[in-house]
């Protein structure tokens, strides 16, 4: 009899969370980042969050708890609501593309 052998971790391409909410919320962070003309860095030091985990939420990779989302919001000068607000028409847009359109 062969031993089944059970690996660590979770499946490879494996996420805990929502992919399209976490690629959309990036989106909107890093489309007012640079509306606001302000790095990447720059944002990151204000919101007390490393920059390569800053690029990782603008990429959709990680979704940020509620505190690191108030944290990106105050950065930007913004509340979460508007953050949030704003995550939500992106990800209607992405649902329905053709919607408003004549």
């Amino acid at each position: 009899m062969q031993k089944h052998v059970t690996r660590r971790g979770r499946p490879l391409g494996a996420t805990t969370f929502e992919v399209e909410p976490a690629l959309a919320f990036g989106a909107v962070v890093r489309a007012l980042r640079t509306a606001d003309g302000v790095g990447q860095e720059a944002l990151a030091h204000q919101a007390g969050i490393e920059r390569s985990h800053m690029g990782k939420i603008e990429r959709g990779e990680h979704m940020p708890t509620l505190a690191m989302i108030l944290r990106i919001a105050h950065a930007l000068g913004r509340t979460a609501g508007e953050l949030l607000l704003e995550t939500e028409a992106t990800l209607a847009k992405q649902q329905n593309p053709h919607r408003g359109r004549k």
